[in-house]
């Protein structure tokens, strides 16, 4: 893989951990062989809110802190609410979270690893590259 930026999302993250899906350990075992992996606050805050251990999440902590933590800018969330209100208008509920990890992507020039879907429905509103 090139020098490329990729986001991974917590989706892809959670079916990694947890062996969900051999293609997708493929896919993040060959970005981790790089050093283009990053990640904003908000994915690690949401995979320590799932872990089901202390453990799990002294395994996530220590494991992020080898990947480049994105910074918002002071108009991040301001943009993921602007995102938001512009999806419901189009009829397209999308989560805030959702919104400000595609918006802070798209900030920080990365592409988006992402199992869930409604990523495609925020790339008709951001022009944004997912993987």
């Amino acid at each position: 893989m090139s020098a490329e930026r990729v986001l991974v999302d917590t989706s892809v993250w959670v079916a990694y951990f947890r062996g969900g899906s051999p293609a997708i350990s493929e896919k993040v075992d060959r970005l981790l062989a790089g050093e283009g992996i990053c990640v904003p606050k908000i994915v690690l805050a949401e995979l320590v809110q799932g872990a089901k251990s202390e453990r799990e999440i002294s395994t996530i902590e220590d494991f992020f802190d080898a990947f480049t933590i994105l910074d918002q800018s002071p108009e991040t969330w301001l943009k993921a609410g602007k995102l938001s209100r512009e999806l419901k208008i189009r009829g397209k509920t999308i989560h805030l979270l959702d919104c400000y990890i595609a918006v802070i992507a798209k900030e920080n020039a990365c592409a988006v690893l992402t199992l869930d879907d409604h990523f495609k429905e925020i790339q008709r509103v951001l022009p944004l590259a997912l993987i």
